[in-house]
């Protein structure tokens, strides 16, 4: 326990700009806005500050606020009401945050993403603009979806998948997600009482996937599988995770002091480019490249570009420019990039030289299917 607190407190005191994941089980209690907490996670995030880190919030419970408002206690399930108590939501959501940081002097400005508005490169680099404007102006963002246009093909699906991407926009060193759980256990510890608590973890395997499960709540839309998702996103970039506990007052500074433990995700890799984060981060894959065992070691000992001759087959519908994933032979998803044929071409020339592009299709864009530019390994 000692060695795992000293680790946590270590990574917080060493970031200098957070990204802080605030849950709907942590933020709302029955009766709407657990306002205690909100109050003290200012103060928390007000001693942050005055330190000279910088900070984002990226909030859930828009849409359960909403339902708190219009008392009902069933989340909506079509998606034109979901939209409507999201706008309903976010009013009273963004007044209390406004009144919270307020008392410590704190001005905050609202950030409403969609999926897209990340997808979009041009789009990602205004965003990270207006990010690096608020702090230079020493504003606080406060990031939650735009539940009110967004639709399913455009959303994030969850505010941890959200928490990682903002975490890639800005550049962050830490994302702290904030649950009603501290961390990751061998088990679902509300079934198990056997589970073990997992304080650190250096890679992201179908071990750790198995041990997150699929756990939900009635309030939120994410479980322990999102997190360690997002977990997996940010660690592949370079980025520090902390699942913690967020139950109860002052969470964020017992967290930060060691009084409380969280699941430290700690990264393998150095910190990628910006573009490869955005690559990583921010783009949705619309199909997989599966690979044989020669292109997995030039890709990872190699730092290769992914040749035709490497690739074994194809699956999806993409295009020319789409993200895809790279799969190993064992079913291993273990890179992410840009391609240069779409998914059609690609199924023609797998398995061929390079050289051979042009015989088989007529054409010639490039002698690689990903450049490794445009492709990101995972760790």
């Amino acid at each position: 326990m000692a060695q795992q607190t000293t680790t946590l407190v270590e990574t917080i005191d060493n970031a200098r700009r957070i990204v802080i994941k605030v849950g709907s089980n942590v933020l709302l209690t029955g009766g709407g806005l657990n306002l205690p907490f909100l109050y003290t996670l200012a103060e928390d995030i007000c001693e942050i500050r005055q330190s000279g880190r910088e900070v984002v919030v990226v909030t859930s419970g828009s849409i359960a606020t909403a339902m708190a408002r219009l008392s009902r206690t069933i989340r909506p399930r079509t998606l034109p009401l979901k939209q409507a108590y999201a706008a309903i939501g976010q009013m009273g959501l963004m007044w209390e945050y406004e009144r919270a940081f307020r008392v410590y002097g704190i001005a905050v400005a609202q950030i409403l993403l969609t999926r897209e508005d990340l997808e979009d490169r041009k789009r990602y680099l205004n965003s990270h603009n207006t990010f690096e404007a608020l702090f230079e102006l020493g504003v606080l963002p406060i990031v939650n979806e735009n539940d009110t246009v967004a639709t399913d093909e455009i959303r994030f699906g969850d505010n941890d998948s959200l928490s990682a991407m903002v975490a890639g926009v800005v550049n962050a060193d830490l994302n702290i997600i904030l649950s009603d759980i501290d961390g990751l256990y061998t088990a679902n510890p509300q079934l198990n009482p056997i589970a073990e608590h997992i304080p650190v973890v250096h890679s992201i395997d179908q071990r750790i996937e198995a041990m997150a499960g699929a756990s939900t709540s009635s309030v939120g839309t994410g479980g322990m599988a999102t997190k360690v998702s997002a977990a997996r996103t940010c660690i592949n970039a370079g980025i520090n995770v902390i699942i913690g506990c967020g139950k109860g007052n002052h969470a964020l500074r017992r967290l930060s002091q060691g009084l409380s433990r969280g699941t430290l995700f700690v990264p393998a890799t150095d910190v990628v480019s910006a573009r490869k984060r955005w690559i990583l981060q921010s783009l949705l894959s619309r199909g997989q490249i599966f690979v044989d065992d020669g292109a997995v070691k030039a890709l990872r000992e190699r730092d290769a570009s992914l040749l035709p001759i490497g690739a074994t087959s194809v699956a999806g519908d993409f295009e020319r420019g789409d993200c895809v994933e790279i799969v190993d032979p064992h079913g291993n998803i273990i890179a992410k990039g840009l391609v240069y044929y779409n998914a059609t071409e690609i199924e023609r020339i797998k398995g061929k030289k390079s050289t051979e592009i042009e015989h088989v299709l007529g054409y010639t864009f490039h002698n690689d299917l990903i450049h490794r530019d445009n492709l990101v390994l995972y760790t």
